[in-house]
């Protein structure tokens, strides 16, 4: 299984980016896909999350700025980001997993799969 996260890049605050992150040797559709970040000396935290039926959950930090969806046909999740702040400055990781529950979702230890991770740096 290989997760390929990408789309990171700068952008100034009040700007958009769309994260992609594509996954090779499972059965897509029936993984759950989430977004995680790191910002520097801090530690992971929970972004989003789509389920196999569509599902979505956010955390509170990113609600009504982000969108996660999940096309899959083309094997992929994305994660709309509107309305950057300074504060989404961090390493963004995807990780997949099968048979997760919905009270686990926002937790980074319960997921099988991650990939390499990518940059995001909103600036004031």
């Amino acid at each position: 299984v290989q997760l390929q996260a990408s789309g990171g890049g700068s952008v100034q605050a009040g700007g958009s980016l769309r994260l992609s992150c594509a996954a090779s040797g499972l059965t897509f559709r029936r993984y759950t896909i989430a977004w995680f970040r790191q910002a520097p000396g801090q530690e992971r935290e929970f972004v989003a999350v789509i389920r196999y039926n569509g599902h979505t959950s956010y955390a509170d930090s990113v609600k009504g700025r982000f969108t996660i969806s999940r096309d899959n046909a083309k094997n992929t999740v994305y994660l709309q980001m509107n309305s950057l702040k300074p504060e989404d400055t961090a390493i963004y990781y995807c990780a997949a997993d099968e048979r997760i529950i919905m009270s686990s979702m926002a937790l980074e230890n319960e997921y099988d799969y991650w990939g390499q991770g990518t940059q995001v740096t909103v600036s004031s």
